[in-house]
């Protein structure tokens, strides 16, 4: 379980392809402290187990399932990723519940920016609008954010210059592809209305 609070980017050193698997090495500073084999690190939004550890790198296995519904899939060397460690019982919550198991790929469909101000649309599958409400949370990318509004096949929301600052979306294009994780609470009310 994350918040949604990036600690910090990471590097990703190489990427070994194998069948149906990948290992990502990523270089992490912040995010490797105290971490050991076994421990869950959101990277992008993608809650991954850290398989091994050295000289401040982590290696993640990543299966083919994986690859094919985030956009880990199409990282490179040099690439800059996300990293959040997974919380712990003692921790604040500044974000909102991020499970790191992904609902889909979004498109970045616009992006408009002014002084202080940056406001990003967000083309998804129309199968997660019901899920997504404005005001409500939404994780992109591993980020917490808040939904701004919401249309047949997009939402929209705005980046403080903390956050553009300090993860991936403030260098995201149009036309770039994020990882989008949608409120655990819809899900469950949605299920129990339909259900």
């Amino acid at each position: 379980m994350f918040s949604g609070i990036v600690e910090e980017l990471g590097t990703i050193e190489r990427i070994e392809r194998l069948t149906n698997l990948a290992r990502l090495f990523v270089r992490a500073s912040k995010a490797a402290r105290g971490i050991r084999q076994g421990d869950s690190i959101s990277v992008s939004g993608v809650c991954l187990t850290v398989t091994t550890i050295k000289a401040g790198v982590l290696c993640f296995d990543c299966m083919k399932e994986t690859l094919d519904k985030t956009t880990l899939g199409r990282l490179k060397p040099k690439d800059k990723v996300n990293l959040e460690r997974a919380l712990r019982l003692s921790d604040r919550i500044s974000g909102h519940f991020v499970t790191g198991h992904i609902d889909g790929v979004g498109k970045i469909e616009k992006i408009i920016k002014g002084k202080n101000y940056v406001q990003m649309h967000i083309g998804v599958n129309r199968s997660l609008i019901g899920f997504i409400v404005p005001k409500g949370s939404i994780c992109v990318d591993g980020v917490s954010l808040t939904v701004g509004t919401v249309g047949k096949h997009y939402f929209s929301f705005y980046l403080i210059p903390y956050t553009k600052d300090i993860t991936t979306l403030g260098f995201k294009k149009e036309g770039g592809l994020v990882n989008v994780e949608t409120d655990i609470l819809a899900k469950y009310v949605l299920n129990k209305c339909h259900g």
